[in-house]
């Protein structure tokens, strides 16, 4: 199995890098993979890899997205290439998955629908078109299978049609306008490795660089961005970004952290540099930059921390890395229902 990313990138007049969005990586794979199975989780109960919504496609030679990997993965793709290349047209008759043992005892509450079914069987809905095939997968994630995280997935898996495509590419679409922003202020080895690291995180990611050279090899699925000013990106950026600012110029960086802690809707504002350096901002921010000590004390710096004694640009990028998403996942726990990400699907990744 291998998974497909599409990969295309300009630069366009204005300095900006168009990044290869996940939605279009997911166009292409529809586009071009021919017969298609979508695999989604529509029901869990207790421990599980992963949550509702999620989902993965499969065609013959490849696949887009996990719904969490393990047995569970390769029984639903096992089931999902049966359906695309010997589908059946009317009924379907309802199979146990090899494997899974068929005397488990039904937990209770379980509806009248599932105990016609073996614990981890195949499951049929009878669809109302002939070729309009769907199977459900309900899988104990006990030792039968090989895993044990202990609860239960039930899977629905059904081939693509134009109409089901065009509702993935939608879902796909809503999510991701809702992404948090992260704003990457230098493209030094730092800010490489932080790019390449945020590049495979839930995230809509920006590289913001005075160098044109410095923007060169940022990851396909980050957004690469050209300026002069890089402080007046700052203003401009979305309600509840998050800012790691590490450029090459010390003064520079000042600028941005100061645009930045002038804010009061941003989810983390972060700088890269040592406790000289901090005390040297914070002496500048309070006395030339009409700063206070209560937007000062918003600053992160180090970022990642410092309990962690290893100056690797890699290392500190994975250290940043989990210190924003959890400042990300914090920041948005506390807005309204109104501003949080609609429930549905889960864009594979």
């Amino acid at each position: 199995m291998r998974a497909i990313r599409a990969e295309k990138t300009y630069i366009s007049r204005t300095g900006m890098r168009m990044m290869n969005s996940k939605v279009q990586s997911l166009r292409d794979f529809l586009a071009g993979q021919g017969r298609i199975a979508l695999v989604e989780v529509v029901g869990t109960k207790g421990s599980t890899p992963r949550e509702k919504g999620a989902f993965m496609l499969v065609s013959q030679a490849a696949i887009f997205g996990t719904i969490g990997g393990g047995q569970l993965e390769y029984m639903a793709i096992d089931k999902a290439r049966q359906m695309l290349f010997s589908p059946l047209e009317g009924e379907m008759s309802a199979k146990p998955t090899e494997g899974v043992g068929k005397g488990s005892a039904r937990p209770k509450g379980t509806s009248s629908t599932a105990e016609a079914t073996p614990p981890g069987g195949f499951a049929a809905t009878l669809p109302s078109r002939g070729r309009d095939i769907r199977a459900t997968l309900d899988v104990p994630l006990g030792p039968e299978i090989g895993q044990c995280c202990g609860g239960r997935v039930e899977v629905l898996i059904r081939l693509v049609d134009a109409a089901l495509a065009a509702e993935l590419v939608a879902a796909a679409e809503a999510e991701e306008a809702h992404l948090p922003h992260v704003y990457i202020f230098g493209g030094g080895h730092v800010g490489q490795a932080l790019a390449s690291t945020i590049a495979l995180l839930p995230v809509h990611g920006v590289v913001i660089e005075t160098r044109a050279e410095a923007l060169e090899g940022m990851p396909e699925t980050v957004e690469a961005r050209l300026t002069a000013m890089p402080e007046a990106m700052v203003r401009n950026a979305p309600a509840g970004t998050a800012f790691a600012i590490l450029t090459h110029d010390h003064a520079l960086d000042f600028l941005i952290v100061a645009e930045a802690l002038k804010r009061s809707d941003t989810a983390y504002v972060g700088m890269i540099g040592s406790k000289t350096k901090k005390a040297t901002f914070r002496n500048w921010f309070l006395k030339s930059a009409d700063g206070s000590e209560a937007e000062f004390a918003r600053l992160v710096s180090p970022i990642g921390g410092d309990t962690v004694k290893d100056k690797r640009p890699q290392v500190i990028a994975a250290l940043a890395a989990a210190e924003i998403m959890t400042a990300l996942v914090s920041h948005n726990a506390g807005l309204s229902a109104n501003h949080q990400i609609p429930h549905g699907r889960v864009m594979a990744g």
